[in-house]
């Protein structure tokens, strides 16, 4: 009698094989390429499986977000407030460019999740911790955000990948040089090596400002 092989057995569908794999997905076809039948292909398997465990691709996406989350540790509370507040900047920065293609859902999330309102509540605690009132904390949060968010889009989906003029319209670099001098001494700034001191400076900024805030109090 001839031998038969087993069939081989299917990997199970765990919260942690569906999300690791959708956020693959979506960092090689984008959000708006992303599908529930696209990840159910990519697991082998159908999509209603995949709806025993999200009823709907929201909630998949809320999962994913969760998961991020848990990639963005709130700074130990023994550290100074600055150092707290510049790890945890560096912190969601670096979310940003691990996930460039997520970033976008990541960032404008109104972090309402149970996940996200243990981040959200935290990241305000910090600036509460250091000796900011309530308004004081609210504001400084969305003004860290602001900065948070547009120099993760930036670098990610931003400046460097967004539209541009058509050949026709472009204007050269030789007639940049001549006519837009403050634009060419720019230019070697603009580049991706220079992002990191950028940041770093943007960064600078808003901590030198929250601490005279802080020293202003009466």
């Amino acid at each position: 009698m001839a031998d038969t092989e087993a069939p081989t057995r299917a990997a199970p569908l765990t919260p942690d094989r569906m999300e690791s794999l959708a956020l693959a997905l979506i960092e090689e076809e984008g959000i708006e390429g992303f599908s529930i039948r696209k990840l159910a292909d990519r697991l082998g398997c159908k999509a209603m499986s995949l709806y025993h465990h999200y009823p709907s691709k929201a909630h998949l996406m809320d999962a994913m977000l969760d998961r991020v989350l848990a990639d963005l540790p709130l700074p130990p509370p023994d550290l100074p407030w600055r150092e707290r507040l510049a790890r945890a900047a560096r912190a969601f920065h670096r979310i940003a460019l691990a996930h460039p293609r997520f970033f976008p859902f990541f960032s404008t999330h109104r972090m309402n999740t149970r996940a996200g309102l243990i981040w959200l509540d935290g990241m305000l605690g910090l600036f509460r911790d250091a000796g900011f009132d309530e308004e004081q904390a609210a504001r400084l949060f969305r003004a860290f955000g602001y900065f948070l968010m547009g120099a993760g889009l930036d670098e990610t989906a931003g400046y460097s990948k967004g539209p541009s003029a058509t050949a026709a319209d472009a204007v050269l670099d030789a007639e940049v040089a001549r006519v837009f001098p403050n634009v060419a001494a720019a230019g070697p700034f603009f580049r991706p090596g220079e992002r990191e001191a950028t940041f770093e400076l943007g960064l600078a900024l808003l901590l030198d400002g929250a601490e005279q805030i802080l020293e202003a109090r009466p």
